[in-house]
């Protein structure tokens, strides 16, 4: 998933919102200058993004993306999806997906200078352009996509990347029916892995048994 379907899915409270942007500028091991509740947020996206990468219906969405294109099919189906949660947001948040983004860059703008390098670089394009709810628009995944293949203008082959956008637009309503059959199964896995996660911490485990926590880092 993409960073609209994170930080939704991670709205119970601003920190975890923040983790779960950060998820996608993290590597590696989480350091303990994020609090518990970011480092849960990080955990979550990541938990959030093998359940997504698993899963058969996400599968078939990629297999839809032309052979040209195909090794990028995760990140593009990542971005269409996003896409479709705009659209179709009223089915899923009742706040307006416009106050829901203003939001998320009230939350963000004050903290940026404690963020990756990466994600201040691109935070105040990101707050300026509304990237979050301009995903809505099929001109602004385009917009999006096109960026990501500047990204990647070192990398053989990566100039199929640009324009992919037309694997939206050529394949719009089984990407979009398979959005729609996939995402209340993220949600509800998601709300699994929360409740476990809060369950565990009002029921800590016997110090001489090591606790099974459901946010792992594996």
């Amino acid at each position: 998933m993409n960073y609209l379907a994170h930080l939704f899915l991670s709205r119970e409270s601003p920190e975890a919102m923040i983790g779960g942007l950060l998820g996608d500028f993290v590597k590696g091991a989480v350091g303990p200058q994020y609090s518990p509740a970011v480092r849960a947020g990080i955990l979550l996206h990541r938990d959030i993004d093998r359940f997504t990468d698993a899963h058969p219906t996400v599968r078939a969405s990629r297999a839809l993306v032309s052979p040209p294109r195909r090794r990028f099919a995760g990140i593009l189906v990542d971005v269409f999806y996003d896409h479709f949660l705009a659209r179709r947001w009223a089915e899923f948040c009742p706040t307006p997906l416009a106050e829901f983004t203003e939001g998320v860059y009230g939350i963000l703008w004050p903290r940026r200078a404690s963020f990756p390098e990466r994600l201040q670089r691109i935070l105040p394009h990101m707050r300026a352009d509304d990237w979050l709810g301009s995903y809505a628009e099929l001109w602004a995944v385009d917009a999006a996509l096109n960026g990501i293949a500047r990204r990647f203008h070192r990398f053989p082959r990566a100039a199929a990347f640009a324009g992919g956008v037309q694997e939206l637009e050529r394949n719009y309503s089984e990407l979009e029916n398979q959005f729609r059959a996939f995402f209340p199964e993220l949600q509800r896995h998601t709300e699994s892995r929360r409740t476990g996660a809060a369950r565990l911490s009002h029921n800590p485990a016997p110090k001489e048994a090591a606790p099974q926590i459901a946010l792992d880092e594996k």
